[in-house]
């Protein structure tokens, strides 16, 4: 569906007097947005990616502020732009990630997927929802419109999740996977500020190996140092061929260990194996991209997790992977 038919949604959405789509420009009553192949975008001009900024004919530098981090921009988008095809191993995950939401409840629901990267989630959404919104600060946005060519009732929006626009209570669920642990910010206190958008939230934060043997957090200092130095490399040859080496040298050799020692129920002791024994290649190298190329990670306990208490009403933790992964009542 197009913007065309969906304008009073979007007039929902802001809690808006008036909206109208005047040739590539949406207008909320006396603002206007610039439309992109279908694609709404309401970030500030000085955050426009560069292909937005040529396709608008805009200058301007990059901004990187307290809020706001060029570098993860361009990372993703770029990520995505690589990794941009649904795989079928994506539903397994999908339903992971779900286990916490009755999908059957959604039909009658406005749904939104913020930081949706190249639409992997929602796309296993279809049917599943009376509305889908998707957001993403990145390119990424494009790959996802592309993905959920066709799906009903969907709405794209290039944004800043700090200036969302819309109203109070604009979603019935809002869920947001492996997003506010890149940002800038501090991801808990991103978690608290979606309470006033929606009365549930699903969100999937890294975990800090808090349920795991001492020589997990080990590894992960170690994976930290380099991350940081290849995190400043963006050429886009060097990031394709390390994924590459990242995967068969790194991942690959700890899930064969696993299948090794899953005869005498000792799998679970090794790094990596739970995420990866079922996954592809693509998928694998996809995710050492986003691990090894993203400068910002943050990682939380199941105890900072409850501690969301003071905002929401209902805290519920998944105890499968991926850790942690877990659904707000407001």
């Amino acid at each position: 569906m197009t913007i065309e038919t969906q304008l009073e949604t979007v007039r929902d959405l802001f809690g808006a007097r008036e909206v109208s789509l005047e040739e590539n420009t949406l207008k909320v009553d006396d603002r206007r947005f610039p439309v992109i192949d279908g694609v709404v975008v309401l970030l500030d001009p000085d955050q426009y990616p560069p292909s937005v900024k040529r396709r608008l004919n805009t200058g301007g530098q990059a901004m990187t502020t307290q809020e706001f981090d060029e570098g993860i921009q361009f990372t993703f988008g770029e990520e995505w732009k690589e990794f941009s095809q649904i795989l079928p191993e994506h539903e397994t995950d999908f339903h992971l990630y779900f286990d916490l939401v009755d999908l059957e409840g959604l039909k009658n629901d406005r749904v939104c997927d913020l930081g949706c990267g190249s639409g992997r989630r929602s796309y296993f959404l279809k049917d599943h929802y009376r509305e889908l919104i998707l957001v993403d600060f990145s390119d990424a946005i494009f790959v996802a419109r592309k993905n959920l060519e066709g799906f009903p009732n969907t709405l794209f929006f290039m944004a800043d999740i700090h200036k969302l626009p819309f109203r109070e209570n604009f979603a019935d669920l809002i869920f947001s996977l492996g997003v506010l642990h890149h940002l800038p910010t501090d991801c808990m206190d991103e978690v608290r500020r979606l309470k006033p958008f929606a009365k549930r939230v699903l969100i999937y934060l890294y975990y800090a190996l808090d349920n795991r043997p001492f020589y997990f957090r080990l590894m992960l200092k170690a994976v930290t140092a380099l991350r940081l130095v290849l995190a400043t490399i963006k050429s886009a040859a060097f990031r394709n061929a390390f994924t590459w080496f990242g995967a068969v040298t790194m991942y690959y050799p700890f899930v064969i260990l696993g299948k090794l020692l899953k005869p005498f129920g000792l799998a679970k002791h090794v790094p990596l194996y739970e995420g990866y024994y079922d996954k592809g290649m693509t998928h694998i190298r996809q995710d050492v991209y986003d691990r090894f190329f993203t400068a910002i990670e943050q990682r939380v306990s199941r105890k900072q997790i409850y501690g969301l208490k003071d905002t929401y009403s209902e805290v519920t933790i998944s105890d499968q992977t991926p850790y942690w992964h877990f659904l707000l009542h407001r």
